[in-house]
């Protein structure tokens, strides 16, 4: 059911729609969960640091998908709130073509230079042939994992989100039962957990492209809409390829990151490994809340209400920092039970690691989620050269002090590095934010 989000108490609004967000990427996370906790439990340590050294290279492809993601979904929700159907369909279908051909380059791509990427990042031995598995099935995945993260962001920019929460719900329940088959009654190993992920984002794919098209034939528009639009691609890309810088240049960071850890040995690989896995839950889920209250934006924006903009990052922000509550307690007083849960017979050091990486991380998810909440906002307001000043701060501090302080302090300058540049991008995020057309014209309405 599409939703207009400039109409009514915009934090009522925004927190209806937010919060099947937030339980859409619990689903989500499920699916690298579940690899992990498959691969650790039931093939063994090894298998656990494969399939999260693969992970980081998998990010650099889901930043693709993600641009096409968000960059669709602020056009569309602006379009939706302009109540301008006929290029909203276009823009819709030039999502999906231009989606299509950057999947196929980077299949191609990914195809070709598996192996120089794992190499890069320091791959051990004994994890490079399971690691070059698990990411050659992925890559075969690619389109299933493209055109889901377009069909989402469609929804979202109508103001639903509920419908991606069912397919998610559906899918990801699935993936964990199909991953401990494949992996226990057919004994396929690492392979198992990556076919058993490629075929449930599959069918969730293809049900929710279907969807997509079954809620646009209820769409009247007056006149046929393009099947393609240069001038909406343009407007769509100027929102998609910093977002796409952002993830990928994260990637980087976090693959460079990857290879600083990789040299302290894979018992180390594998404690960081399953931390991080949570790690991305909690960050994801506020980069997900921020994706929505993109949404919320631009569709104010395009009905031009800029004075509910300002009401909606504060109720963002408190949603953001009442789901920070849960999830720092529980890292921070049950770190060792939740690491324990992707491994079977951990080592000591696997454990201790794990437990010193959310020790440090949980506290400081109050100043990211913030930093997320504003970026939202930002992005949704087509801010791009703000957004991306803000991230690429955090990213380069968090690559360099990973660098510089691991010589010191060890494994744990490494974890160190993540805070200090979360603070910093925080501050940077939140000013820009301030300095909004948004906040000015609340201040004359009021006067």
């Amino acid at each position: 059911m599409n939703n207009d989000l400039t109409t009514g108490k915009p934090s009522s609004v925004l927190w209806k729609f937010c919060l099947p967000l937030f339980g859409s990427i619990l689903f989500q996370q499920l699916y690298n969960l579940a690899d992990s906790f498959v691969a650790g439990k039931f093939i063994g340590e090894n298998a656990l640091a494969a399939v999260g050294n693969s992970y980081e290279i998998t990010l650099i492809f889901i930043a693709f998908a993600f641009g096409c993601n968000i960059g669709c979904s602020v056009i569309v929700s602006q379009l939706f709130g302009g109540k301008n159907y006929r290029d909203l369909k276009t823009a819709v279908y030039t999502t999906l073509i231009a989606g299509g051909v950057l999947c196929a380059i980077l299949m191609i791509t990914g195809a070709l230079c598996s192996t120089a990427l794992l190499t890069l990042i320091q791959t051990p031995e004994n994890v490079m042939t399971d690691s070059k598995l698990y990411l050659d099935i992925y890559i075969l995945g690619l389109p299933f994992v493209f055109y889901y993260n377009i069909a989402t962001g469609i929804f979202s920019a109508l103001g639903d989100s509920k419908t991606p929460f069912l397919f998610l719900a559906c899918s990801s329940v699935s993936n964990i039962a199909v991953d401990i088959l494949f992996v226990t009654a057919l004994n396929m190993g690492v392979a198992g957990v990556a076919w058993a992920t490629l075929l449930c984002q599959g069918i969730s794919c293809i049900c929710a492209v279907i969807a997509v098209f079954l809620r646009f034939s209820k769409i009247q528009t007056t006149e046929k809409s393009a099947i393609f639009s240069r001038s909406l691609l343009k407007r769509i890309a100027i929102v998609a390829i910093p977002s796409i810088f952002q993830q990928c240049f994260i990637s980087v960071g976090n693959i460079i990151i990857q290879g600083i850890i990789n040299s302290f040995g894979s018992a180390v690989m594998a404690g960081y490994s399953a931390s991080i896995k949570l790690n991305n839950l909690a960050i994801t889920s506020f980069t997900t809340l921020g994706n929505g209250i993109s949404n919320y934006t631009a569709q104010n924006l395009g009905a031009k209400k800029l004075e509910r903009i300002p009401d909606g990052f504060k109720a963002g922000l408190k949603l953001v920092w009442l789901i920070c509550i849960p999830i720092v307690a529980l890292y921070l007083f049950a770190g060792k039970s939740l690491i324990s849960i992707f491994l079977d017979s951990p080592s000591q050091t696997a454990i201790t690691v794990g437990v010193e990486i959310l020790h440090i991380l949980a506290p400081f998810y109050f100043v990211v989620s913030a930093k997320l909440t504003a970026d939202g906002v930002l992005r949704g307001a087509g801010l791009m050269k703000q957004f991306m000043a803000a991230t690429f701060t955090d990213l380069i501090l968090r690559v360099v002090l990973a660098f510089v302080l691991s010589a010191s302090f060890g494994t744990t300058g490494i974890w160190l590095a993540w805070p200090i540049g979360w603070t910093v991008a925080t501050v940077l995020s939140v000013f820009f934010y301030q300095r909004g057309t948004w906040i000015s014209h609340t201040k004359n309405t009021a006067v």
